[in-house]
């Protein structure tokens, strides 16, 4: 839109005859001057937050009052005060005293904490959750998945027949001669049936019945839950997403640990540890005398089972120390991954309630030192055994060191530095011997592989070098690891793998296939399910949104003597 002329800004009416340009010049220099006298103030941005945060507006008038006190003393002029009475004057004086007292308070800044302690701030939220949940299921994600009918997976094994020398099937000598007869009469028979033949063979052999388990975890969100929830995170997806991976980490570690009752033809439950000793001994290097003990010391241990449980407690065992340190050993059963240490003080046993959890170790000697604990986990939380669960299986470190094993060798001791990886190479000998095994990986703590990777720095032997390398000016490279380990028996690599859930101071030696070309076995351990991990969304029943996971299946091991382990390494 065009701008209006000035004869139109400065003229008359409409029907008033048209300006001359002197007038109209004239009146344009009366608006500038009265533009000019009109009062102006420059205004900041902190005069602009103070103004308004004292809840008035800018003034222009730069002499005028700049608050509400500042107005009211200003209106006392001289003429009104000769108008009031003195006992009426002198009732506003104190009021505007009163204000005046008042004023800092009236006049208090908006800041992060006023007028609320939390502050008139925005809240810098930044959506979804962060999921810091590490999720590694590295044994699930290799064994097959077969499926599996009925109540339990069973097979036929033939052990053993004459020449194996396994199954407990002796060996004979096959030289015959003309006049030689063998009798192959039926067993039981009458009379005897004998013919000029070399001896029969003779076979061993057994069934095995793998019982199927069922598994389930559930979860819940409320519908408050979800729907206050919404614009920041959806709850549903989140619990469902959380109850896929608790069920893929929890069969991770049965596929691991899990041991299953003996009534169901499983290991069965752990025994309590035996032959409870303490000794007291002075505090070597890098140990802590205990302190605050003035009394006797006592001591009840359980097998440890990994992350499942442990046993019932032991006998307890008592010594009095002085300033030491007490070392508390004992006899482990077969299969435990270690054991649990709960301790107690005083003239005299007070019993489990005040014996509290000290520690666990995964060899049979546990030092207590420092200060021991007065609080926490209780001995007398131990009401049974928690190793076997009936809805369970036998995973794969219970079965490597189980009965049926090919080898099994509890170190209590830190791994050899004068000739590193010699434990294995005992454990490959001995599984060649009995089986003619031929492993194919080895599993280890994170700890544990550490240790056998700096038994190569360690070393005393001349074998062993390692050399560091810089990269043109800059950049060093330091440390190295042990990958593979050379089965000294047959030449085979052997994989060193770290499981992020094995228990410290275990080492299972695990074939994956068997060296038989027709033993009708493709996978030596696999996972047989009637019923694989499946999602339940159950229906609306409450205010709330409910799901589960569910499966029913077992852990198969074909050929547990071509497994074994290595068990008790002490931490370094």
């Amino acid at each position: 839109m065009a701008l209006p002329k000035a004869q139109t800004l400065f003229g008359d009416s409409p029907e008033a005859p048209a300006l001359t340009k002197a007038e109209v010049s004239r009146r344009f220099d009366e608006l500038m001057s009265a533009l000019d006298q009109a009062p102006t103030r420059v205004v900041d941005q902190a005069v602009i937050a103070q103004s308004f945060g004292e809840g008035r507006g800018i003034s222009f008038d730069t002499s005028g009052p700049a608050t509400a006190f500042d107005a009211l003393s200003k209106a006392i002029s001289p003429e009104m005060a000769k108008a009031l009475s003195p006992d009426a004057l002198a009732s506003v004086t104190s009021a505007l005293d009163a204000l005046k007292a008042d004023q800092p308070d009236l006049m208090k800044d908006i800041t992060t904490t006023s007028p609320l302690s939390s502050g008139l701030v925005a809240y810098d939220l930044e959506a979804p959750a962060k999921m810091l949940t590490p999720r590694p299921t590295p044994i699930r994600n290799r064994l097959p998945r077969r499926k599996g009918i009925g109540l339990a997976h069973q097979f036929k094994v033939i052990s053993g027949f004459t020449g194996t020398a396994t199954g407990g099937v002796a060996n004979i000598h096959p030289g015959i001669q003309d006049t030689t007869q063998t009798n192959f009469a039926p067993s039981g028979a009458a009379n005897s049936l004998y013919y000029a033949r070399g001896p029969k063979i003779t076979y061993a052999g057994y069934d095995k019945t793998v019982p199927y388990s069922q598994f389930s975890v559930s979860d819940a969100v409320t519908w408050s839950a979800q729907y206050a929830g919404q614009g920041y995170q959806d709850i549903r997806q989140l619990s469902r997403t959380s109850l896929l991976y608790s069920s893929m980490l929890l069969e991770e570690r049965m596929l691991l640990l899990g041991r299953g009752t003996s009534g169901r033809g499983f290991l069965g439950a752990l025994a309590a540890p035996t032959n409870v000793t303490l000794t007291a001994r002075s505090a070597a290097t890098g140990e802590t005398a205990l302190s605050g003990v003035s009394t006797n010391i006592y001591v009840k241990v359980t097998a440890d089972a990994g992350d499942f449980g442990q046993s019932v407690l032991s006998s307890a065992a008592t010594v009095a120390p002085s300033s030491q340190v007490v070392d508390v050993t004992v006899t482990l059963p077969a299969g435990a991954t270690g054991m649990r240490v709960y301790v107690s003080t005083g003239s005299s046993d007070p019993g489990d309630s005040a014996r509290w959890y000290a520690g666990r170790t995964g060899t049979n000697t546990f030092t207590l030192q420092g200060a021991l604990p007065t609080s926490g986990t209780a001995a007398s939380a131990v009401t049974g055994d928690t190793t076997a669960y009936t809805a369970g299986y036998d995973g794969i470190l219970p079965i490597c060191t189980g009965a049926d094993s090919g080898y099994v060798k509890r170190l209590n001791a830190a791994l050899s530095t004068s000739n590193p990886g010699s434990e294995w190479q005992d454990a490959f000998a001995a599984l060649y011997d009995n089986v003619k095994a031929d492993p194919d990986r080895t599993l280890l703590n994170g700890s544990d592989r550490k240790q056998l990777s700096d038994s190569l720095k360690t070393s005393t032997s001349s074998n062993y070098r390692m050399t560091i390398t810089q990269d043109q000016l800059t950049g060093v490279t330091l440390g190295d690891v042990v990958n593979t380990i050379i089965n000294e028996v047959t030449g085979k690599g052997v994989n060193v793998e770290v499981h992020p859930w094995l228990p410290q101071g275990n080492a299972p030696i695990i074939s994956d296939t068997l060296p038989l070309p027709d033993s009708e076995v493709s996978d030596v351990w696999a996972v047989y399910n009637v019923q694989d991990m499946m999602g339940v969304d159950w229906p609306v029943t409450q205010f709330a949104f409910e799901s589960s996971s569910y499966w029913m299946g077992t852990l198969v091991c074909y050929a547990p003597a071509w497994n074994g382990a290595i068990t008790g390494i002490k931490r370094a």
